[in-house]
């Protein structure tokens, strides 16, 4: 027990990173550098995991801010998303990261979107123009202007929860209407599909789940969860095919969120069985070999 303690602490790390945040508005003011850190674990590449998918923190409440925020909110976004980039890159040298994409979104809830949908859409689209000028000085690609597909998120969507006039289903949709879900589901993908470029396996039981920087998201529930909606294995299926049923093969990563999990459940080995089993099943239902 000790000596597969020590092992696991071993794999611990401690990430400590300086910069010096850009001021868009006025390019000839600096602030200064600043310091961050942060903390993970190192993946052993011989199990055949490798990292895909970089998040950069630009929310709020993690030193980010809004993408409709001309002001602070877009430079502490911008700053956030250089970080991300430069961990990704500096992942990739390590070879521990072979592909995938630095994920970002808006930092802000539709509810503020709403009060000046056409303003805030621009003031959104300049903010993620910068943040792609970032991410390509890092050889990087952000999922927000290709998507990244979740689809315990994306079942939200289909469910019209955010937005009810938008819902794909109808108000009138039964579970047990399985005709209708396959319908709806397919408008989903076929529209979504070509524009994703990550994408996340995962399952939901069509509820919501957090607050603040997270409310109204998706609820992500283990594989095996008995309230689940999804037949994963079938789902992830409309994602990784086209219409024609045809393997598309531009997702190289299969990534699994966890970040709605309470940290009991995530260091049961048994988790992680469930989760890496479901993935698998999905990889061998629509993968292919290179």
């Amino acid at each position: 027990m000790r000596q597969n303690l020590t092992r696991k602490l071993q794999s611990v790390v401690k990430v400590l990173t300086v910069s010096d945040a850009p001021d868009y508005e006025q390019p000839w003011q600096t602030h200064g550098p600043q310091n961050s850190t942060g903390s993970g674990a190192v993946v052993m590449t011989k199990r055949g995991l490798v990292i895909g998918s970089v998040v950069a923190p630009v929310w709020g409440g993690t030193g980010g801010g809004s993408a409709m925020d001309e002001g602070e909110g877009r430079k502490n976004f911008l700053t956030q998303v250089k970080k991300g980039c430069r961990i990704g890159k500096k992942l990739r040298e390590l070879g521990i990261r072979p592909y995938g994409i630095v994920r970002i979104d808006s930092a802000c809830g539709p509810g503020d979107w709403h009060a000046d949908t056409e303003g805030n859409q621009k003031r959104i689209a300049t903010t993620f123009r910068q943040a792609a000028d970032i991410a390509a000085d890092h050889g990087e690609r952000l999922a927000a202007l290709g998507l990244q597909a979740d689809m315990a998120h994306t079942l939200l969507y289909m469910m019209g929860y955010n937005e009810p006039s938008d819902s794909i289903v109808g108000k009138d949709f039964q579970w047990a209407d399985e005709a209708a879900f396959d319908k709806a589901y397919k408008t989903l993908t076929d529209a979504l599909r070509p524009w994703t470029i990550d994408f996340h396996v995962a399952q939901n039981d069509a509820t919501v789940k957090g607050s603040g920087d997270h409310d109204k998201t998706g609820r992500h529930c283990l594989p095996k969860d008995p309230n689940g909606k999804l037949d994963i294995t079938k789902r992830a299926g409309s994602w990784l095919r086209d219409s024609y049923g045809n393997v598309t093969k531009r997702i190289r990563h299969l990534c699994w969120d966890g970040c709605m999990f309470p940290n009991d459940v995530m260091t049961k080995p048994q988790t992680w069985n469930d989760i890496l089993a479901a993935m698998i099943a999905v990889r061998d239902a629509h993968g292919w070999r290179e």
